[in-house]
């Protein structure tokens, strides 16, 4: 990609990445979502009208943090107020009355109607998915099933610097299992420490070290540090062949790159709605179990139910049942049947409207958008002239595009991330940093421009020379013996005017 960008003696301009606008098939979906202003942004309350404003204040931000929280729809407004008319209307009776403008199903089958717009995000079969609980939760939820340490296998493998929840969720199942993390935890690290790279093959070599004493394999499928998108297939299907089952946290790819779960074998999957797919702050999470663990069957001898053992609750009961009120659980088929207590129908309703959107493309077309949006970034980070500011940064995610998400993690030099980050929130640009040094940008397909990656360049260019020259003073105030104030983003003339 960084060769096509490259080609044209325009690359570097603004008035190319507006062209490069143009030419999206996406376009028209950015104005599916509502962009927070720069003036918003600064605002000390939600909403005041006494608050004074400029024609600048209603300038859309440069919005590059939908791996941390996705914008919201313009339309989940619409279904929510759907949800609550319902509720103040019918009360109880909208978990079963069908309503003509009703913008979901009724709340008794909202989970189904979630779980079959997921299944098409995630790559499964109809019933391989339900919507339920938290992204922690559900790993939970499927180790308690999935993780069946033996004598002879025991050890689970995850990623040395998984997210923080990841290793919690483990070691709690080491301990139920009165296990030693010290001989039951195999971390992979990475095969290069600088750039917090796994390759794959580093991946298949660790796992076949300790293939024979392994039960469970757990692995990001987007990480979330770097933005690297590891090779669920390949490793899955040699994880399996040792005898290995296979999870995946999905935290940072659904939505975001197209998945095959089902096609890939993976046995178990857990994610949240809240980053690429848009559905609201902690906004209730996604299970994959595959059909292969869904199954329930009577033995024929005893008669007695034969299914995946799970943590069970009664709408993972037999939905003819439900109401019954019987104390023997009946396992719903597939993924379903892990579901506990009945989910909440306000989440449900947001991710619907979400999905909505989803629905108005596929995603290799978001996919094919989100490789040239970031081989668009790493051209303009590579190229950009920085003055000063060159050699300030690095970029930690793999140049392959076959290799990362919709993300792209800068590693400054020590020292500069504070600053860099007020000067960017100053002039509307939002990103993620990752302590001490890392600056995370995620354009995301379905709202974000070929202009906001122009635009977070060129603040990010300003932004460094601020942190670097705030860097030198207090150096030097520090050196003659004195403290020094340093003053904060810089308000020269045309500081403002990156558009």
């Amino acid at each position: 990609m960084a060769a096509d960008f490259g080609a044209n003696p325009q690359a570097l301009t603004q008035e190319y990445a507006k062209e490069l606008d143009t030419q999206d098939p996406l376009r028209h979906i950015r104005d599916e979502f509502l962009i927070p202003t720069r003036g918003n942004l600064k605002r000390k309350s939600i909403a005041n009208d006494t608050e004074s404003s400029t024609p600048s204040d209603s300038t859309p931000s440069t919005y590059l943090c939908g791996n941390s929280l996705g914008l919201q729809p313009k339309r989940t407004r619409t279904y929510l107020d759907s949800y609550l008319s319902t509720w103040s209307q019918f009360g109880v009776h909208g978990h079963f009355k069908e309503m003509q403008d009703a913008k979901t199903l009724p709340w008794v089958n909202i989970d189904e109607q979630t779980s079959e717009g997921m299944c098409k995000i995630v790559g499964a079969l109809k019933g391989e998915v339900a919507v339920m609980q938290s992204l922690t939760a559900n790993l939970h939820f499927s180790m308690a099933s999935f993780y069946r340490p033996s004598k002879e296998r025991w050890k689970i493998i995850i990623e040395g610097k998984a997210f923080p929840s990841d290793h919690y969720a483990v070691y709690s199942h080491l301990s139920h299992h009165n296990l030693d993390p010290a001989d039951s935890l195999i971390l992979i690290e990475p095969s290069d420490a600088e750039t917090h790279y796994f390759g794959t093959q580093h991946i298949l070599d660790t796992i076949a070290e300790h293939a024979e004493t392994t039960a469970l394999l757990l692995l990001p499928g987007v990480h979330y540090y770097t933005g690297q998108y590891l090779d669920i297939a390949t490793i899955t299907s040699f994880a399996q062949s040792k005898g290995i089952t296979v999870g995946w946290d999905l935290a940072h790819a659904a939505g975001n790159i197209p998945l095959h779960l089902h096609d890939w074998n993976v046995d178990f999957a857990a994610w949240c709605s809240y980053k690429y797919l848009n559905a609201g702050a902690g906004a209730i999470a996604g299970l994959f179990v595959h059909e292969k663990h869904g199954r329930v069957t009577k033995n024929e001898k005893s008669g007695v139910l034969e299914y995946t053992p799970r943590l069970s609750g009664w709408w993972g009961n037999d939905k003819d049942a439900r109401f019954r009120m019987e104390r023997d659980f009946v396992p719903m088929v597939g993924a379903a049947g892990w579901q506990l207590s009945n989910p909440s129908v306000l989440d449900c309703t947001s991710l619907c409207a979400s999905l909505a959107v989803f629905g108005m493309t596929d995603m290799g077309t978001i996919r094919a958008k989100s490789v040239k949006l970031t081989g668009y970034l790493e051209f303009l980070l590579h190229n950009w002239h920085m003055g000063e500011a060159d050699g300030a940064y690095s970029i930690l995610t793999p140049s392959n595009p076959e290799e990362r998400g919709a993300q792209i993690s800068v590693r400054l030099k020590e020292g500069l991330l504070e600053t860099v980050m007020e000067v960017s929130e100053e002039e509307g640009v939002v990103v993620d940093e990752r302590r001490p040094d890392v600056v995370r940008v995620a354009p995301a397909p379905l709202y974000n421009s070929f202009g906001d990656v122009w635009r977070f360049v060129s603040v990010f260019e300003r932004a460094l020379k601020v942190a670097i020259a705030k860097k030198k003073k207090k150096k030097k105030g520090s050196s003659s013996g004195g403290g020094t104030m340093v003053d904060g983003p810089s308000k020269e003339k045309g500081w403002g005017d990156v558009t």
